[in-house]
């Protein structure tokens, strides 16, 4: 059959397609070719920059918009070198080189690809691709998420909730609280991750310049890999490296995109759980079926496709970054081979983060449900009781509280209101005991 949204095998590029087509331009076989095509320009020019040979401005323009205007029929000329040579670099090379021949520049044809081995073109094609994602996709679909969040937990501030360790009543909290402490954690997550620079390889066949310096022995070659690595591509050049970069940064790219998607499942289940106890109900979209058999579900899909797309996508982060970093001596070819696949689990992120947006958008505050489980739980003031207790040097509080609450589902306010009159405590303190509700005994925290 032919490829098209129906036929494709993998949903990334099937059943998801309309919400990630934009992702091809960084991870596609088309795209991969560009950041090649483009990484060889760029060092031919910055050959020419270098007094190598010389070029006008017009030829340096001409050069660049082989870059600007890059198709896909381009992409498919190279494709079809590539049948010739079987390798996809040097079909890159080849193209390029049938360019600049008709642009009357076939006498500089050779300084294409000069000195270089393919992992020069690859370990930086590669690492800007995967720093142009981050920051125009990942980066700041996770600011927009904290943003939402943001604007929720301030609507939210002021809502007292019952809390749940170990699935039991506890002590209340403030829903906009609970919703500021997965903000954190994707702040710190999102910081590290920005913070990481994005490295790259270009230093010859094993990493020595052996080919440059043999060629132009009074040239320093390490100056001229920093300059134009770090100058002119925008990333960081690394030192000491076999034929291949050390994957060690990305690897750590990968494992802090695997700690958000990570921090949003836990999110993501939250939610799922609030909306089981009738937290939240879910707004309706005239059509829209949330079960085949049963016609008055309202499920809530998205945090679910949002859970499963995670842990889809963490599963590969893992294997990527504890494979990448692993090479036989100067290099083998597994690296090339697995990070041809660099696209889907950023793929499957990004679709969490869309999931989750959506299912946020949905969420309809249902304080009448949150109301009648603080007042069914008033056994939860009682940690509030004892402690007070304590302060007053009162004669084995925990365990006089532990006695009237522990296993008694029918703690009321007016059963702990008994229990308060009767303890041996001035007006004063009994006062202060009975101003204590499930309602108002939420704590404090930061401003926010």
């Amino acid at each position: 059959m032919e490829l098209q949204n129906l036929t494709a095998i993998s949903p990334v590029d099937g059943r998801y397609r309309n919400q990630l087509e934009h992702l091809d331009q960084y991870f596609s076989e088309y795209a991969l070719i560009r950041y090649r095509v483009w990484v060889e320009i760029e060092y031919f020019l910055f050959l020419a920059e270098k007094k190598f040979f010389k070029l006008t401005a017009a030829q340096q323009k001409s050069l660049k918009a082989i870059i600007t205007q890059f198709s896909i029929s381009d992409a498919a000329e190279i494709k079809a070198f590539e049948k010739i040579t079987n390798h996809d670099v040097k079909a890159v090379e080849y193209f390029l080189k049938k360019r600049l021949e008709s642009l009357q520049l076939g006498d500089l044809k050779e300084w294409v690809h000069f000195g270089l081995t393919s992992q020069d073109i690859n370990n930086t094609a590669i690492p800007l691709s995967w720093k142009e994602a981050l920051e125009n996709e990942w980066l700041p679909s996770i600011s927009n998420l904290i943003l939402i969040l943001k604007s929720m937990s301030k609507e939210w501030k002021d809502i007292p909730l019952l809390a749940r360790t170990h699935g039991q009543a506890a002590s209340p909290t403030r829903l906009g609280k609970e919703l500021m402490v997965f903000i954190e954690r994707l702040q710190v997550q999102l910081d590290i991750l920005s913070n990481l620079p994005v490295s790259a390889k270009f230093s010859g066949a094993t990493g020595n310049y052996n080919a440059h310096v043999v060629a132009f022995p009074k040239t320093d070659w390490v100056k001229f890999g920093n300059e134009f690595v770090d100058r002119k591509l925008g990333l960081q050049r690394q030192q000491f490296t076999t034929q291949i970069e050390h994957y060690d940064l990305l690897a750590a790219q990968m494992d802090s995109m695997k700690r958000i998607n990570t921090i949003l499942i836990d999110l993501c289940r939250d939610i799922w759980t609030y909306v089981s106890m009738d937290y939240f109900k879910q707004k309706i979209k005239k059509g829209e079926v949330g079960s085949s058999a049963m016609p008055h579900k309202v499920n809530p899909i998205d945090f679910e496709n949002a859970e499963g797309n995670l842990g889809i996508a963490n599963a590969l982060w893992e294997h990527l970054s504890s494979k990448l970093p692993i090479s036989r001596l100067q290099r083998d070819l597994t690296d090339s081979t697995v990070l041809r696949n660099l696209g889907v689990p950023f793929a499957h992120s990004v679709l969490s983060v869309k999931s989750i947006e959506k299912g946020l958008g949905k969420l309809l505050l249902n304080e009448e449900k949150i109301r009648t489980d603080l007042e069914n739980n008033w056994a939860v003031v009682a940690e509030a009781i004892q402690t007070i207790l304590r302060r007053e040097n009162y004669p084995n509080p925990y365990e006089a509280l532990k006695e009237l609450t522990r296993g008694n589902a029918t703690i009321t306010q007016k059963s702990m209101l008994e229990f308060i009159q009767n303890l041996k405590v001035s007006a004063a303190v009994k006062k202060e005991l009975k101003a204590i509700t499930p309602f108002n005994y939420t704590g404090v925290n930061p401003k926010y």
